[in-house]
């Protein structure tokens, strides 16, 4: 994918955005507060109270209403889910008051903020399709599930830790986040960060509870920044990045238990060796892309790495050889830099020859190998 596409793809993300919005930000809507009737007529689930002693309703669903308000939720302590979706709502503080609550659903409204006093049991909050533009104030004990997609947040800041311990999903696909950095949270285990506009990779060496990452439709050029302290990272989606070196996959063979990755869309995925330079570089893998590895396929990424091992190591050895070589070359009256210099270049020019006298000694002895071969065979036709 080149930069013009990707461009081209940002403009009609933002557009689409606009559409959505296009009723909002065209039409005044004028003061709609929640009223006890409407309250009465979206009540249901009569349980009993946390005391045991009195039943109440405990589900409030109100959507499409044009509510603007609802101060007077302030009253109904007792509400368990909550989802006042599609509303055009810009203040939730209300909800503050309903401390039993335990899911809240408040996508496709005005929200700029999802902060909340701190709600001792609520588990489940999906803020998806509005305006907000930061991530400060969500700090609920119990919360497991968070949704933020399709927000205005540039950076994730305020998550805490000591306070998110039961947090295992966060959701912020369709943001402005040019970095995963700041989420700093060890329980997280699936993180969808899809549709932003991310560069870099930062902060991985922190989410050590990881187990699902998306990042697909992004901005990735370089896979630099994962951490050999993922070690449950299992599944990786970066399709559609900017990734171009087959080569750069392998930089997440610092993760011992990746099994899946999806890297379709992106340049590298166009290149004939694409496939087996993956398996290569991580030797972990079991499924690239929609496609299960072959038995064939590993054996042959096996060979290869094994190959590439052996040559590296005789790199590294007559790399030591020159430079024990060029300790004891004498300086010939040359000047401390020219000296230096003249060093340099003998090493260079060591280094190719060697490396291709050896090379061309393994050309040689698997020639004569297979000529070896060839000579046998009819011999071994006529033992038959």
């Amino acid at each position: 994918m080149d930069t013009k596409k990707e461009i081209q793809k940002m403009f009609l993300l933002e557009l689409l955005e606009l559409y959505k919005t296009m009723p909002v930000l065209w039409k005044k809507i004028p003061p709609n507060p929640l009223t006890e009737d409407i309250v009465a007529e979206s009540l249901s689930l009569l349980c009993k109270t946390g005391d045991g002693l009195a039943h109440a309703y405990v589900r409030l669903d109100i959507h499409e209403r044009e509510i603007t308000d609802i101060e007077i939720l302030q009253s109904f302590i007792h509400l368990r889910y909550v989802d006042v979706s599609k509303n055009a709502l810009r203040d939730i503080s209300p909800l503050s008051a309903l401390t039993h609550m335990l899911t809240l659903k408040a996508d496709e409204n005005l929200l700029t903020t999802a902060k909340l006093d701190e709600m001792p049991f609520l588990q489940v909050a999906s803020f998806s399709h509005n305006r907000i533009t930061t991530t400060e104030g969500i700090n609920h004990p119990l919360l497991e599930h968070l949704n933020l997609n399709n927000n205005r947040i540039k950076e994730v800041t305020g998550l805490d830790a000591t306070k998110l311990t039961r947090l295992h999903t966060l959701e912020l696909r369709g943001n402005k986040l040019e970095s995963t950095d700041g989420i700093y949270l060890p329980c997280i285990k699936n993180l969808f960060l899809a549709a932003n506009v991310i560069r870099r990779i930062e902060g991985m060496s922190r989410l050590t509870g990881l187990t699902t990452l998306h990042l697909r439709d992004n901005q990735l050029e370089s896979l630099e920044g994962f951490s050999d302290s993922q070690k449950l990272l299992q599944y990786i989606n970066l399709r559609n990045n900017l990734v171009t070196s087959v080569k750069e996959p392998a930089k997440m063979k610092v993760l011992p238990m990746l099994r899946a990755l999806v890297l379709s869309g992106n340049p590298c995925a166009e290149q004939d060796d694409y496939r087996l330079e993956t398996l290569i570089g991580i030797r972990t893998l079991e499924r690239l892309d929609k496609d299960e590895y072959t038995d064939e396929e590993r054996t042959e990424a096996e060979e290869i790495a094994e190959q590439r091992r052996i040559e590296e190591e005789e790199r590294a050895a007559l790399e030591l050889q020159i430079m024990h070589d060029l300790a004891s070359m004498p300086s010939m009256g040359m000047e401390e830099e020219e000296y230096e210099a003249y060093k340099s270049s003998v090493r260079s020019e060591s280094t190719g020859i060697r490396l291709s006298n050896q090379t061309d000694l393994n050309e040689a002895e698997a020639e004569g190998a297979n000529s070896e071969a060839e000579e046998s065979a009819p011999l071994a036709a006529e033992d038959q």
